[in-house]
């Protein structure tokens, strides 16, 4: 989408604000929430075609899964925003040949899974399903991935032995703001939007932030997030660092928000192995 149909939205949006604020909010939030990306490609399809796959419900959307079967830990690949299953493919190749039990999900609305929209909380819940088909020893999360990553091991208590973050936000509120600026909202649509979350989730976009969810964090934590990031501040990553206490930060430079390098896959191989 690009810059000046952006902000025709945005101003689109502002309008219907001053006729019907909770309108308004509908149309913000489901933009907000409607991946315009992250559906497999030919070559992407190609690659996950061969593994074992099955689907999954929640609440009637189907979630797929892909499995590369191995003799070692089990390792749940959870991807982020406008993603999918394949984004790993460098790891799970790595991973292949260690051996490891990979599985890999589409999260809603990405890749072969259903549903139009996704939000983390949804996508937490649905991490936790395939959790508990799995039983992964690991779970590595990229982007708001990792978030609701921590955020589903934290509220079901997932006796995973060790989580990884990578680029992951610290709070779901920040995500919004950075939306909001993007698209230029005003103020009554800012109001409108925390009335829409508050009635439809029961709280407010600030409280999912890591220090309401690092309680039951026990497993051994990995965080890795890039010094210049334009996506995710590494503020966030310092913060989560704050919070969770069992976990290591490694700040890395130069390799963006997508973290695909192999120095980083060194630093996960390492944690692994330790």
């Amino acid at each position: 989408m690009n810059n000046t149909l952006v902000k025709t939205i945005g101003k689109l949006v502002n309008t219907v604000s001053y006729l019907s604020p909770s309108y308004a909010a509908k149309k913000a939030v489901d933009i907000f929430s409607t991946p315009r990306k992250g559906k497999l490609h030919a070559e992407e399809l190609e690659y996950l075609k061969p593994t074992k796959q099955k689907v999954f419900k929640y609440d009637g959307i189907d979630i797929h899964t892909y499995q590369w079967t191995g003799s070692k830990q089990t390792i749940l690949l959870v991807h982020g925003w406008e993603s999918n299953a394949y984004r790993w493919k460098d790891l799970i190749d790595i991973f292949k040949t260690e051996d490891y039990n990979i599985v890999a999900l589409d999260a809603p609305g990405h890749g072969n899974s259903g549903h139009k929209t996704f939000n983390a909380v949804l996508y937490s819940e649905c991490i936790n399903m395939v959790a508990q088909a799995f039983k992964p020893d690991i779970i590595i999360g990229h982007s708001i991935g990792g978030t609701a990553s921590a955020l589903a091991t934290n509220n079901h208590k997932l006796p995973v032995e060790k989580l990884i973050m990578l680029g992951a936000p610290s709070n779901f509120d920040e995500v919004i703001e950075n939306y909001v600026k993007i698209m230029g909202y005003n103020k009554r649509v800012v109001n409108a939007m925390d009335a829409y979350y508050l009635k439809h989730f029961g709280k407010l976009p600030s409280f999912y932030s890591i220090k309401n969810f690092s309680e039951h964090l026990e497993a051994d934590g990995l965080i890795i997030h890039d010094k210049k990031d334009r996506i995710i501040s590494y503020r966030d990553a310092l913060h989560i660092s704050k919070y969770y206490k069992n976990a290591k930060l490694v700040k890395t430079k130069g390799f963006g928000h997508g973290l695909k390098n192999e120095i980083v896959y060194n630093h996960i191989l390492e944690f692994l192995n330790a």
